[in-house]
């Protein structure tokens, strides 16, 4: 371990900042070397006079930059800048997916790395609400300010939605109208959590979550998986180990995994978290896709659960519509910190969320969601036929497991060089390298079927050619 020391005066800003900023200049001036351990949370802010939290939230954003890497039980250190593959990059790579969707307009490139529902189901529907909304007498409320929580009518279409859709009896009192997801996420993580927090994660999860997570200085722990995601005893030993205050999970159509929660290990779940007194934070951004589903895990333990979903996934993305549900009387933090950051959710994107919810258009194009998945998912398994993956109901993302002897940063970048974007494992993991390789698919962004199929077959004679016969596996469709 190296004795390191910075001088926080060369840099401004906030402490954590300063001190991610003085690791980026002294590994540029050579001051800090690739495989150097730095020192631990706790004697480093010693020496500079912070708190343990600062410490944990400024290697939390060196890492974040690429700078450093930390490893549960042996320390940070220090990368060495010349011995990255694109799979340690894994938050750049998913931030810069969403421009990749930009330049495929332009080029041929096919898009499996960006989890969007189909495109062009909801674009009639959004000409005439617009339509409507401006021969509305409601035009000056929708450019006002509304109340921290949303506008009540607002708040009544989102627990009508999550309802329908769940089956969870939900007070429109309770709701929170966000700006999408990632908003309520970053909403209920503030509302609950300080720096230094440990916080608990499926071991691959949603990569958005981890770049907040690091922006907060929340020290991340991901929970060992099963068949049907977070497994219950996995939860209870780091629930244990490490003081958790919050675990973050998405009991339906897991992201990367699509897999699904049963009822019995929702409850086991619930049960360990109040036990162990550790806040639940629910992303069912996917709920509304699957024809059927356990009632959401936030039905079993309400005084301890934040329930998050958007029309994102089934609907439009571009709507930033979203939905949190925090226990009973907590609705009025939860809304400031909605002020904290963005002011309100904007009154107008929730006016035509309100307006497909109440007229059922946002059912009608859940349906022709489901109905294009199923289309899509067919050209896969026809294709990937002998290669082991799996596909579940009401998914447009799948995993996709990699044969030797390709290992999935390799293949990833293989299939990039033929026009087409895939995201590996490492993308998603949490504290230790992916436990297999694989990459995760997503069929939304294609433009159609025979894109799917035009990239599928490109991916699947790429992957064939690189493996041998005799270790590819049977197809595993769930």
């Amino acid at each position: 371990m190296t004795i390191w020391t910075p001088d926080l005066d060369l840099h401004g800003g906030p402490k954590y900042r300063a001190i991610a900023d003085a690791i980026l200049s002294d590994i540029r001036s050579g001051g800090l070397q690739p495989g150097e351990r730095l020192p631990t949370h706790r004697d480093l802010a010693y020496r500079l006079g912070v708190t343990v939290g600062t410490v944990t939230r400024a290697y939390s954003e060196a890492e974040r930059r690429g700078l450093v890497k930390g490893e549960v039980g042996r320390g940070t250190y220090i990368r060495d800048p010349n011995k990255r593959t694109a799979s340690e990059h894994p938050e750049l790579n998913f931030n810069l997916s969403v421009q990749n969707q930009w330049d495929s307009l332009q080029d041929n490139t096919i898009d499996f790395s960006l989890n969007l529902p189909a495109s062009g189901l909801a674009e009639s529907h959004l000409r005439k609400t617009l339509d409507a909304i401006s021969r509305s007498n409601q035009l000056s409320a929708l450019l006002s300010y509304a109340p921290d929580p949303g506008l009540p009518s607002h708040r009544a279409a989102g627990a009508a939605w999550i309802t329908a859709t769940t089956g969870m009896d939900v007070d429109a009192d309770n709701v929170v109208v966000t700006n999408g997801a990632q908003h309520a996420m970053a909403a209920a993580l503030m509302a609950v959590m300080l720096p230094g927090d440990t916080l608990l994660s499926e071991c691959l999860t949603y990569p958005g979550l981890k770049t907040l997570a690091g922006d907060l200085g929340l020290n991340m722990i991901g929970v060992e998986m099963d068949e049907e995601g977070l497994r219950p005893d996995a939860f209870e030993a780091a629930a244990k180990q490490h003081a958790a205050k919050a675990i973050y999970t998405m009991p339906t159509l897991q992201n990367p995994t699509a897999r699904t929660q049963s009822t019995e290990r929702r409850k086991a779940i619930a049960e360990i978290a109040r036990r162990y007194n550790v806040i639940i934070i629910e992303d069912d951004v996917m709920g509304a896709l699957p024809l059927e589903r356990p009632l959401p895990l936030s039905t079993f333990a309400p005084e301890i659960s934040y329930y998050l979903t958007s029309l994102s996934k089934c609907v439009a993305p571009g709507l930033r519509l979203g939905y949190l549900v925090p226990p009973e009387g907590m609705h009025a933090t939860v809304g400031a910190m909605v002020r904290d950051t963005c002011r309100m959710a904007t009154p107008l994107m929730a006016e035509i969320g309100t307006q497909w919810i109440e007229k059922g258009i946002a059912e009608e194009v859940t349906k022709a969601q489901r109905n294009e998945i199923a289309a899509r998912q067919r050209v896969v398994a026809d294709i990937l036929k002998g290669m082991e993956f799996e596909l579940v109901e009401g998914a447009f993302h799948f995993l996709l497991f990699v044969p030797e002897p390709w290992r999935d940063e390799d293949l990833t970048l293989a299939v990039k060089e033929k026009g087409v974007l895939v995201l590996p494992m490492a993308a998603f993991a949490v504290g230790r390298e992916a436990p297999k390789h694989a990459l995760r698919i997503c069929l939304g962004a294609a433009r159609d079927v025979s894109e799917v199929e035009k990239g599928m077959t490109i991916l699947s004679q790429i992957m064939r050619a690189g493996s041998v016969a005799t270790n590819t596996v049977g197809i595993s469709v769930v």
